[in-house]
């Protein structure tokens, strides 16, 4: 089973720089696409105190539940790259979010937040499992997410860092907290 490792950074200034380093690089866009994340929690654990993550998301007609465990020490580094198992159920039909939603709300599940986004995925060619997204994320401004995914997290984290290294994201300040977490914050 494969990790999902990631990190994200705030582009205060928007995308064009990132957009025309992928390029000159050959990574090829998808997208982009809107995608409408509905977070929930349980009435007995309070998932912002756990940094657990069960949502549905729904983009087109396309729609899944997702579930990411607690973090720790282990799963998120002091480095801010967080790498943690993920559980994907794939919905279909038309109705399928929508239903998912009802399910999760029927069953008990507290609904947190709703978080809208454009996304456009980044790939390279030869670099499967490595995906950079560009989010422009409603009320919150333009963000780059770096992902690998890999059995072995330590070689996840090695991939993630040369890649940013060669899309010179370093300069870009990295954001330790979800979409989720930041809405909810409110304005800084």
């Amino acid at each position: 089973m494969s990790i999902e490792v990631e990190r994200k950074r705030h582009l205060p200034d928007g995308p064009a720089r990132v957009v025309s380093r992928l390029e000159e690089l050959g990574y090829k866009a998808s997208g982009p696409a809107t995608e409408t994340d509905t977070y929930f929690s349980r009435p007995d654990v309070d998932y912002l105190a756990t940094v657990e993550c069960l949502r549905v998301r729904q983009r087109g007609e396309f729609a899944e539940i997702t579930y990411k465990p607690a973090s720790n020490g282990r799963t998120h580094g002091e480095d801010d790259i967080i790498a943690k198992r993920e559980t994907n159920v794939p919905l279909s039909g038309g109705e399928a979010a929508k239903d998912a939603l009802a399910l999760l709300s029927a069953v008990g599940m507290v609904e947190l937040v709703t978080v809208r986004k454009s996304r456009t995925d980044y790939r390279s060619p030869g670099r499967g499992g490595v995906t950079v997204a560009l989010d422009e994320v409603q009320g919150l401004g333009w963000y780059v997410e770096t992902e690998v995914t890999d059995p072995d997290p330590d070689a996840a984290a090695g991939e993630l860092q040369a890649t940013e290294e060669a899309l010179g994201l370093a300069r870009f300040p990295v954001i330790s907290r979800s979409y989720r977490d930041l809405l909810l914050a409110g304005p800084a």
